[in-house]
Parts: C-alpha cells; structure tokens; sequence
C-alpha cells in the first residue's frame, strides 16, 4: 500500500492540492516534507500527534520529513480557529519551548542518519535576518489583500466586530508562506502538511513558490480531531492531555487512551498508531463483536504510551491500571506513579501514631478508613476473605499493621472487595 492509500484509509486525507499530480510525484521516488508547530508552550499535546505521526508515516515509506518549529510564526499567532487574539510570548520563552519539545519530537521522527533523515529546523534562523522592509517589497508584494481577507481564519475574525483581527495575526499566513518558499529553495521541499484549518495557509506558500521559483508544490490537510460525544479531542477534566510526562504521567496518559469512547476507538486506532489493516480490522472484529473485553482500547492505549513514553513507562502505567482495577501487586511500583493512584482514589489521613513497638489492629485501620463501618463489621469482612492491605488478602483478625507496612514511608493501600480502596496517608 502507497502512502497516499494507507492516509485514505485510516481517513486522514481531509483535502489535497493536485490530487492526480501529487500521488504520481510520490510514485516517483521520494519527496521532501514539512508540517510547522508554533512552540506556544513546554510540551506538545496530543492535538499535534496527527500530523507529526504523519511525517512519520511519510517517513517510514521512504520520504524526508522536516519539521519546522516556529520560533517566528510562534512570535506573531496564528488566527486560525481562534475566536480571539493570542497572547504574546517573549523570544526567550519561545526558545525556551522548542528547546523542551525536542526530545517529544525525536519520538515521532527518526533523526540518525539514514538516506531519509527527519530534519528540525526552526523558521527564526531566517524569518529573523530578513528586515521587514524587505519582507514587504520580496514576499508581501505577491498577494493581494483580497485575496488574503478570503482565508477563513481571517474572514471569520473580521466578522466579529467586537473581537476583530490584527494586523500582526493578519500577516501571520505570509509568515508561513515564506516557510515554505524557504524550504523549497534550500531543502527542495515539495510538500507541506497540516490540519485542515491550515489549509488556506498552505495554498498561500504553494502560490509564493509558484511565484518565486516557477516550479509546483503540493498541500495536503488532514481532519481536525472530534470525539463521537461531542466534546474536544485531548482534553479532561484535568486539562490539556500533553507529551511531557512531567505535565501529564505516563498512567494518565495510558488512561486518556484506554478511555475513549467505544464510538472512537477504531477511528483513533487508524489515526494514532502503526498498527497495520490486518491487525486493526481484527480488532474491530473483537470490538463489536464483545466491546466489554477492550481489546481495542487497550492496543490503543499500549501503542501511544509505547509512542510517546517508551516501553518502560508503558509497563509501569499498565501496572498501575492493573492495581487500581485487577488487585495486581505493588512490588517494584515508583513512588511517582502510586502517587498518580492516589489521585485516582480516596485519601484519608491516619491520625492514630504508630506506637513505639507492635502496631495497629488491622481491623481498626479499615475503620478509620470508612471502608468499613465498624470493628465488628470488619472482622466479618476479614473472616469473609475481603479485606486487603496493599493488595494482599488479611487473613488473620488480629494482625498488626506496623511501620513495615507503609508504602514509601507513609502509605497504606486499602481494599475491600474488588474495587473499594482507599489510601491511608501518615501525616501531611
């Protein structure tokens, strides 16, 4: 399957320039591309991984993939499918931010090199030497504004009278034009890729390259995310689902995956990961035929952990699940990820000490946890088999929880039953 039936499929075409020109430039040997992301925070989010996986599928078939970081474009806004002015960020915050996506990034696309090597590059290495009167007379000179207040990230915002536009967000797609008359003049780039917001953007940069070095380019969008229930793709009650483990925990992660809704979980299987036809269409087969075993969500939430946080990370977060819904064992848990538990379940502080010698009658634990309303009602429960310290089944009335038993120096993970924990914490 070429590249361009593989997008087909998995339904990440949303439109394309040249559509008969393009599929025999690709069958043709391999081309040059480029996606842009404007560094407007510390980490990526999920929102970007369409078309950053992209290029990677571009490179896996053999093509050359750039991306570009908008240390200049990330300077002025983009106003496409904002309702409202960015704010602005200082050049030390910008460079601050792709700095800290790198590493994000050198997961998505392979950078040794190989005949095919992904290249980073950011626009400010020559956005910035060009003076503005310059940029004016060499590239402003090239449309029109009637051809510019067409574009629907700016027809929409001139038709908010009391919002409106700038004239900084204004230029912005001449930015993003120039990108691409740059990469097509010094990488021979022939192809840029974005979402579909982007796309008229992208036509802007095909015009100026037509323009400016006589030769064709090709622009390819791809769908804006949705979820099935209406509500934005890669947010949570929580925030922004991000890249950056310290803003958003590989178990967390894992979770936002595992969590999609039955509706989407195919769709996002086809998007997301290289899994192939043959292996998603069998899991769609499992879905619909028992959607209450999760196959398919958990392929899912297993190849983008693996993607983005590696194998290790994805093992401990399937582990933590594994606590939290199966009773599995605590031993050989990090401390970061039991703490990203405790926010997942009910914490109640101890107030009883531990005594110098000996400890606390188990049963007067789970009472001081709620789990259970009362001594009496504990030991029935314990002599029942369902009672649980740090997920092992209590099996003795009268033993003693002591300092041996804390989790990282202060915890105690109870359960009862098969899903009814709670923490107990010792002190603050």
């Amino acid at each position: 399957m070429n590249i361009l039936d593989d997008l087909e499929w998995r339904g990440l075409i949303a439109d394309c320039t040249d559509f008969p020109e393009l599929p025999k430039r690709l069958l043709s040997g391999a081309i040059t591309l480029y996606c842009g992301f404007d560094p407007t925070a510390d980490s990526l989010h999920v929102g970007h991984l369409v078309p950053l996986i992209c290029l990677r599928r571009f490179q896996n078939a053999g093509h050359v993939p750039i991306a570009v970081a908008g240390g200049a474009t990330g300077s002025v806004g983009d106003p496409s499918g904002k309702s409202a002015e960015r704010g602005l960020l200082t050049k030390d915050q910008i460079a601050a931010n792709v700095d800290a996506v790198k590493p994000q990034l050198a997961r998505l696309l392979d950078f040794r090199i190989t005949p095919n090597t992904a290249r980073l590059v950011d626009n400010a290495e020559w956005t910035d030497r060009i003076s503005f009167i310059d940029f004016l007379r060499d590239i402003g000179k090239h449309f029109t504004v009637n051809q510019m207040v067409t574009k629907e990230s700016v027809r929409s915002r001139m038709e908010d009278r009391e919002v409106g536009i700038s004239f900084t967000e204004f230029s912005y797609m001449l930015l993003q034009a120039h990108d691409f008359y740059v990469l097509a003049r010094d990488h021979d780039c022939e192809l840029q890729i974005g979402g579909s917001d982007q796309w008229g953007n992208i036509t802007m940069g095909i015009d100026l390259v037509r323009k400016k070095l006589g030769r064709p380019s090709f622009g390819l969008t791809l769908p804006l995310i949705t979820k099935s229930d209406g509500t934005k793709f890669g947010k949570t009650e929580s925030g922004a689902v991000w890249l950056d483990p310290k803003r958003t925990s590989p178990y967390r992660f894992f979770q936002f995956w595992l969590n999609a809704d039955d509706r989407d979980v195919i769709r996002y299987l086809k998007f997301f990961t290289f899994l192939g036809r043959d292996e998603i269409s069998a899991l769609g087969a499992q879905h619909q035929a028992d959607p209450g075993k999760r196959a398919a969500h958990r392929a899912l939430a297993r190849a983008m952990t693996e993607l983005i946080h590696g194998a290790e990370a994805l093992e401990e977060a399937v582990r933590a699940s594994e606590i939290l819904f199966s009773g599995g064992t605590l031993e050989g848990l990090s401390e970061g990820t039991f703490n990203e538990l405790v926010g997942e379940i009910p914490t109640r502080r101890l107030e009883t000490p531990f005594p110098a010698e000996g400890g606390i009658p188990v049963v007067d634990i789970f009472v001081a946890s709620g789990l259970c309303p009362s001594k009496g009602q504990g030991r029935k429960d314990l002599e029942g088999g369902g009672l649980y310290l740090n997920n092992h089944r209590v099996a003795e009335v009268g033993r003693l929880v002591t300092s041996q038993d804390l989790l990282f120096g202060r915890h105690l993970l109870l359960r009862k039953g098969r899903k009814n924990y709670v923490v107990m914490t010792i002190g603050g």
